[in-house]
Order: structure tokens, then C-alpha cells, then sequence
């Protein structure tokens, strides 16, 4: 028996001892306490599954960190990328390559209205870096909003933007960020009892923000079209309008972050399509657009404000800004995308397997407290008590029970995406319906050990 790459159980044992090793002695981990660390060695990766350094098969149900959406090792995008090598590996970015140029022309064909100029990044915390500085520039104003239990990126300005306890190391409270509260019935804020009254009283909320900390030094609201790594969230049907809405009321851009819930994750080519009419006045996206085979990212800019920039230099830019490789990662991953219907296939799975599977695997397991979700885009909020909704794990941290689970989806031969008390269902895109179906019977045994948390 050999892996995918050709390496027998043997060679690839070896090999992943000695990266091991290396990585130990020489690799610093991010988001991590290093000395307390067991990460795990992946030798090989193909579709929907990776193999461990111990020669274990698990099916990716995390798509890493929400990203490999085609899936893993696409042929035709691991081709692009060799043939890309072969012919010009990199170019500085003031010079045309025809690579970025394409990946240009596809991606503003896909973004809502008329979100025509494409500023590539090496990822999506840059992106928002420059959709923020964008706004910023084009406005004339600084602060910037944005919602409570969100997650923007690393670097200075997107920590700072993130509405999540990765924040509070890196806040000092002068980088002109207000955060307010969005829309989240199962834990509202505003003590509403159905999706009408959470929008509602989270638009007359964000509203009232506005007018308490001056709409004249607001430069943008900066919202997920569909919130990721905090909990998939999805907006109730008004308040993403609602928020366009007060944007255009109080001259505030707009800005959708779809890094993680772009390119096909909720079973359309960009979450804020869920939202009919609402189009952004910035959208940044990574990720999914190329499935992180290169590192890429982006903000899709509208007329309005790339026109402020006509005449008057951009004051940013990037060494390996539309990076030749990525950008022909790019264009193969969007073409496949295309011509396999995989956007179809994400929405299909949704709807078909993942949501009637989930909701049946809660119809059982008195440690979910809810499933929500579209696509291959969900979580399940596990709890000690349903009627409490205390949650298994505290905001911010973890729990042994949640060890406990996540220890018993990888000795099942699953890989579960996990933050804080949930688990995310994110399958890539490609996933069929015997895999989907794979992941929900190995999520039934997993969801017993959780079970015993519960009172």
C-alpha cells in the first residue's frame, strides 16, 4: 500500500519523525503556547482526506482552516501551478502578467454589482488591512465598526477589527475600532424571540452606535457576509439590508469580508449573494479562491472608490502582489470550480445531506444546542444543558470535555474544525454524498462522549 504522493507507510513514517523533530526544535506556532504543543504531522493530502505521519487516513471535515475548498491535490490546479513555474515564476507586481491579469477577469465577474478592480493580497488579514485603508482614504475618516464575535485576521488593523478574545493581547484601544453587537438569536443580546425582532433591535442598536460615536468619523462597518470562525451565524432575512441601508444613510462604506465564506463555502459564489440587493462597497476574500494551494488574497473595490484613486497615487502595495503562481492557482481553481459545478454540488450537499443529517444527529444528541449553517459552511453549538445553553467550553477557551471530543473525532478517522464550544461542518466543496454521509456517522459516535457532559 503506498499514500497519494507515492510514499509507502514506511518512508512516509520516517520522514514525518524527522519533520517532527525539526519542527519542534525550529518551527515558533502561532496562536499557540509553544512548549505546550503536539501538532500533528500531515504526510499526504488527496480530495477530502489527509493522511497522519502514522500513516492514518482521516477525512478532512475541517478543510484546514476553511479553505481548500476544491479539495486537496486538484489536478488541474497542481498543473496550472507547474505549468506557471515553467514559464515565469514571479514578476513584480508593477508589470502585467497574463496569470493575474485572468484571475482579475474571473473573480470581478463573480462579485456582486459592479465590483470591477481587483487589489490582490498575499492573504485575507491583508486584504482587510487595505479594504480599511481604502475606506479610510477615500472618506476622509477613521474609525471603522464592527460586530462583537468575529474574526478579521492576524496582522495589526484586522486583530484589532476581530470581535473574538484573540484581540485582547493585541488591543490597546487606539486603533479607532468600535465593536457593536450583531445578530445571533440562539444567544440575542437584544432578549428577542424570533429572527423578525433580533434584526430588528440589532439594526436600532448598530444605528444608535452609529449616531453615539458621530457618523462623520466613520470610515466603514466591516461585517462577514456569513460570520466563520465565530460560529456561521447567518444573518436573519433585513439585517445585512438594514445594514447597507444605514451605510448609505450616514455615507459609511460598506465593507463584506468573504475570506472565509467566499468561493462556493455557503453554496454560492460569495455569501453576501444570500442577501439579495446587497452589494458591498468592499470585498475582500482568500482562501477559497484558490484553495490556499499558493497564498492569495484580495479586495474587490467598487467605481466609487477606485475612482478616488484616478489621480492620486494608492499609498500601499505589495512584493508578491498578484504573485504569478497564485494567480494562476487562481484561474484553474475558479475554472474547475466552474466546470465541475461545484458551487452546485456545495449547496446540493447542504441541503440534502449535511442539514437533514445534522438536525437529525441533534434530534439525538442532547449536547448539541443548535445546528446552523448553508453549504458546506456549518456548526454545531454544543452545551452541557439545553435549557440553559451553557456552553460546553467558556467563550474564549476550552474545555477537557471539548479535548475529550476533539480527541475522539481524530481517533475516528475525522478532522473537525473547532472553536471554543463548536464544531464546524466544512467539508470542501467537492465532498460527495457518501463522504458527507462518512463524516455524520463518525460524528454520531464522537457526539456520545459529549453526551456524557450534559446534565
Amino acid at each position: 500500500m503506498t499514500l497519494p504522493n507515492g510514499l509507502t507507510p514506511e518512508t512516509a513514517r520516517a520522514a514525518a519523525e524527522r519533520a517532527y523533530e525539526l519542527d519542534r526544535r525550529h518551527v515558533f506556532h502561532s496562536w499557540s503556547a509553544q512548549a505546550h504543543l503536539d501538532p500533528m504531522t500531515i504526510s499526504a493530502a488527496q480530495g477530502c482526506y489527509v493522511w497522519d505521519g502514522e500513516g492514518n487516513r482521516l477525512l478532512d471535515f475541517s478543510s484546514q482552516m476553511v479553505n481548500t475548498n476544491i479539495g486537496h491535490q486538484h489536478p488541474k490546479v497542481v498543473a496550472a501551478v507547474q505549468q506557471q513555474a515553467a514559464k515565469l515564476c514571479t514578476v513584480a507586481p508593477p508589470h502585467v502578467n497574463d496569470a493575474r491579469s485572468e484571475a482579475a477577469r474571473l473573480i470581478a465577474e463573480r462579485t456582486p454589482g459592479e465590483l470591477n478592480k481587483i487589489f490582490f493580497t498575499n492573504g485575507g488579514a491583508e486584504a482587510i488591512e487595505h479594504a480599511v485603508r481604502l475606506a479610510r482614504l477615500h472618506t476622509g475618516r477613521y474609525k471603522v465598526l464592527t460586530r462583537y464575535r468575529s474574526y478579521h485576521g492576524g496582522t495589526e488593523t484586522a486583530i484589532n477589527l476581530t470581535g473574538d478574545p484573540r484581540r485582547w493581547p493585541n488591543d490597546h484601544g487606539n486603533s479607532g475600532v468600535v465593536h457593536f453587537f450583531g445578530p445571533f438569536l440562539y444567544r440575542t443580546q437584544f432578549h428577542a424571540t424570533n429572527e423578525t425582532e433580533e434584526a430588528e433591535r440589532a439594526l436600532a442598536h448598530l444605528e444608535q452606535t452609529i449616531v453615539f460615536e458621530g457618523p462623520s468619523t466613520i470610515a466603514a462597518i466591516v461585517l462577514e457576509s456569513i460570520p466563520g470562525t465565530a460560529g456561521i451565524m447567518i444573518p436573519p432575512p433585513g439585517y445585512m439590508a438594514g445594514v447597507r441601508a444605514l451605510c448609505d444613510k450616514y455615507g459609511i462604506l460598506f465593507i463584506a469580508d468573504e475570506v472565509m465564506s467566499g468561493f462556493g463555502r455557503t453554496g454560492k459564489w460569495f455569501a453576501i449573494e444570500h442577501f439579495e440587493g446587497v452589494v458591498p462597497d468592499l470585498l475582500t476574500f482568500a482562501k477559497g479562491v484558490n484553495s490556499g494551494y499558493v497564498p492569495l488574497g484580495g479586495v474587490a473595490i467598487s467605481p466609487a472608490v477606485a475612482a478616488t484613486f484616478d489621480d492620486r497615487p494608492y499609498p500601499g502595495g505589495l512584493t508578491y502582489s498578484g504573485h504569478p503562481l497564485a494567480t494562476a492557482a487562481a484561474v484553474a481553481t475558479i475554472n474547475a470550480m466552474a466546470d465541475e459545478h461545484l458551487i452546485e454540488n456545495a449547496a446540493e450537499i447542504g441541503d440534502r445531506v449535511l442539514r437533514p443529517g445534522l438536525r437529525e444527529l441533534a434530534a439525538h444528541h442532547p449536547s448539541i444546542g443548535e445546528v446552523r449553517g448553508t453549504g458546506v459552511f456549518w456548526a454545531l453549538e454544543l452545551v452541557r444543558d439545553r435549557a440553559t445553553r451553557e456552553p460546553l467550553a467558556p467563550y474564549g477557551g476550552t474545555s477537557p470535555a471539548m479535548t475529550e471530543v476533539v480527541a475522539a473525532a481524530r481517533a475516528a478517522g475525522l478532522l473537525m474544525f473547532v472553536n471554543f464550544n463548536r464544531l464546524h461542518v466544512v467539508p470542501p466543496c467537492i465532498v460527495g454524498e457518501a463522504e458527507a454521509k462518512e463524516g455524520l456517522a463518525i460524528l454520531d459516535r464522537v457526539l456520545t462522549v459529549a453526551d456524557q457532559h450534559t446534565s
